[in-house]
């Protein structure tokens, strides 16, 4: 309560205070959700919140930065369901699958690329104060800073990234974002790891090299000195033109072509060169089968491909005419051929491959097919340059014999009902 004699510039000042305090509980109250909806960066996915209130104002800032048709609704499947997703209670950290359905060609347009990042949620990186670090076994430990690693010779490659867990799974009512959306593929633009590493000079004895990440778990992984020389692995600050996305690395990321996701560090901080590799927290307790070391698991991903329509959770409207289309790609280089059944593998027919097939990167094909309006089973099988062919659910084992698969590759059958509806057939 005020007392008498308070000055009247005292209590304008206690009541704008007041009207402050209920104007933000009324915020935190009213917003709370909406908030939390964002946070989670999942339904609205490329969708723009747009401050501007008069037309003038709305006009520029749409120039400034274009947002899509209000008829457009794509957008990612946020997922909640994993144990480590919950670690910070930030939904910010939650996982996100790419909703390859509605993608139309091999690139996955920056807001719509998957997200795994184990519950870390996007750290709030100020660029000009950002730093990475090259030391360990070097001969001169380098620190470099956004600005300085952008005055460096860049490339800009395409190349897909997948996440360890993009396994298909049994189960009729499984939809193909389900079952292959841990997948995105990106122009990405950087400048090569092994740019940096001869600038450094590694020193003889040197056979690893550790990515280290800023993100709040501080992830590492260890991979060999070999790829990181490779003119393809790259520190990467651009992403489809732009710069990274946050949930996918903003501003440094590692891009390691045909290497497992996990080995592809976001929120970069540092690299180091080391002898022997690191056995770090993932690394010995999710990613190591039998030997505890990160040599127990194979490094490229193998053939793959999947039909995206006609596709699981997806419906055909009639019978008739349709084209097949999908998504193929390998860790071992570019791909050779698809081929495509549509009597559940008995006959094979080689699908047309949309534009050239480039090293690392998802490559689409189509095949032409007249529906007659009975059951069918639709399935792709990629083949690499190497010669490798995507195994079937039964090959599988054979295929990567006695270590950690480092991806799933099983075929993935699409059952066509007769009345048009297309569900999951392993």
């Amino acid at each position: 309560m005020l007392r008498s004699g308070t000055p009247n510039s005292v209590m304008r000042e206690r009541a704008m205070h007041e009207k402050k305090s209920a104007t933000r509980r009324q915020v935190l109250k009213g917003g709370g959700a909406a908030l939390v909806g964002l946070a989670a960066g999942a339904g609205s996915a490329g969708a723009q919140t747009l401050r501007s209130t008069t037309p003038e104002d709305l006009a520029r800032e749409l120039m400034a930065y274009g947002r899509r048709s209000r008829f457009v609704k794509t957008g990612r499947i946020t997922l909640d369901n994993k144990v480590n997703m919950q670690m910070h209670g930030d939904p910010n950290g939650f996982d996100a699958l790419t909703p390859l359905g509605e993608q139309v060609g091999i690139i996955t347009p920056a807001p719509l690329h998957f997200i795994s990042s184990h519950g870390d949620p996007p750290p709030d990186i100020d660029p000009a104060k950002h730093r990475l670090m090259i030391h360990g076994m070097v001969e001169r430990p380098l620190v470099f800073t956004l600005e300085e690693l952008k005055r460096l010779p860049s490339v800009s490659r395409i190349h897909f990234i997948e996440c360890l867990a993009n396994r298909p799974q049994p189960g009729e009512e499984r939809t193909l974002d389900q079952n292959h959306g841990l997948v995105g593929c990106s122009e990405w633009t950087g400048v090569p790891l092994s740019l940096l590493l001869k600038e450094a000079g590694v020193k003889p004895g040197a056979r690893w090299v550790i990515g280290e990440s800023l993100g709040r778990t501080q992830q590492a992984r260890s991979f060999p000195l070999g790829k990181a020389m490779m003119d393809d692995t790259l520190v990467a600050y651009g992403q489809n033109g732009e710069p990274v996305q946050p949930h996918n690395g903003y501003p440094l990321r590692l891009v390691i072509p045909g290497f497992e996701g996990k080995f592809q560090l976001k929120w970069l901080r540092g690299i180091k060169v080391t002898e022997e590799p690191y056995v770090t927290y993932w690394e010995h307790s999710s990613f190591t089968r039998r030997e505890r070391s990160p040599l127990g698991a194979y490094w490229e991903q193998g053939p793959k491909s999947v039909i995206t329509y006609p596709a699981g959770g997806q419906r055909l409207p009639d019978h008739g005419y349709y084209t097949i289309v999908g998504f193929a790609w390998t860790g071992t280089g570019a791909v050779r051929a698809v081929e495509v059944s549509t009597d559940g593998g008995r006959n094979w027919q080689e699908a047309e491959i949309e534009g050239p097939a480039l090293p690392m990167a998802m490559t689409r094909f189509k095949l032409p097919w007249t529906w007659d309006g009975s059951e069918a089973v639709l399935q792709s099988r990629c083949i690499d340059e190497r010669g490798d062919v995507q195994p079937t659910p039964e090959e599988y084992g054979a295929f990567w014999g006695e270590y950690a698969a480092p991806h799933g590759n099983v075929i993935q059958p699409w059952r066509v009902t007769s009345v048009g509806r297309v569900v999951n057939a392993l």
